[in-house]
């Protein structure tokens, strides 16, 4: 059994349905130390003060805000403790909004939302989670976990409710900062071939066919330097600029054309009755 990292309510209007939050993704990154590559000694990082390079005691430590260059107010955790995030134990959802409207750049880290108690808690839950599923809507609240105030969007997922951390608006950056072009005259050619090109590569979306390929091929360095083997860096060459982009999105086209034609040749034929 999965083991839960919160317990709470879900709150929308007069109806409290007590839940349980557990963990529903898990980061697979590799993990390295850090070595003195002359000696082979592990480093070690350590607090320590500006002026004088003595190490602090984690106890001595007290957070601190630059308000202007070289001022900072000093903030206790006791401090931090009397501001009020707002209530610890229960997510109240304010809005309920279509689920189509949240921007997936919003979306932060998700959880799994499971019921806590007997089978009157229970049925409140899949009436929640059966309303929201027929209307498309997702319930918009605000959580605090760990002395942090976060805002959270809870929604059907399958047969549980999901509750997924959102950034605030203040924390999405204007896109118009990366200089990206506006409405360009394109040519009917171009969209053809773009639109077929993405249509023939269209599929159904199935997570578990993208491996990390990246993680893989590190574990397998990794494993190939601990044998002993001989390690050979390649450069990776630059891709060419693109000079013509019809005749770029003709060959991209043929090039998938082929290699649809190839694993339906390679796929195995059912029989026949």
């Amino acid at each position: 059994m999965a083991r839960a990292i919160w317990s709470g309510t879900i709150s929308f209007g007069l109806v409290n349905v007590p839940v349980k939050l557990y963990t529903a993704t898990e980061e697979k990154d590799i993990s390295f130390n850090q070595f003195d590559e002359r000696s082979g000694e592990r480093i070690r990082m350590k607090r320590v003060r500006e002026d004088n390079g003595r190490e602090v005691a984690y106890e001595n430590i007290v957070k601190g805000y630059e308000t202007s260059k070289g001022k900072y107010v000093m903030v206790t955790p006791e401090e931090l403790e009397a501001v009020d995030p707002g209530p610890r134990r229960t997510i109240e959802l304010e809005d309920f909004v279509d689920l189509d409207e949240i921007d997936p750049i919003y979306f932060v880290k998700t959880y799994y939302v499971g019921p806590d108690g007997s089978d009157t808690v229970r049925h409140a839950y899949a009436l929640l989670r059966e309303a929201m599923r027929k209307s498309n809507r997702a319930g918009i609240g605000r959580f605090v976990f760990r002395t942090k105030q976060y805002l959270v969007a809870i929604r059907p997922l399958e047969d549980v409710l999901a509750l997924t951390t959102l950034y605030f608006a203040d924390e999405v950056r204007n896109a118009k900062e990366v200089g990206a072009p506006g409405k360009l005259k394109l040519s009917p050619k171009e969209m053809q071939i773009a639109t077929r090109f993405i249509d023939a590569q269209t599929t159904t979306w199935k997570p578990e066919r993208y491996d990390d390929t990246y993680r893989e091929s590190v574990m397998k360095l990794i494993r190939d330097k601990s044998k002993g083997k001989e390690i050979t860096v390649e450069k990776a060459e630059k891709p060419a600029p693109v000079t013509d982009l019809v005749a770029a999105l003709e060959a991209s086209l043929k090039g998938t054309r082929s290699r649809t034609a190839s694993k339906r040749r390679a796929a195995p034929r059912r029989k026949s009755a």
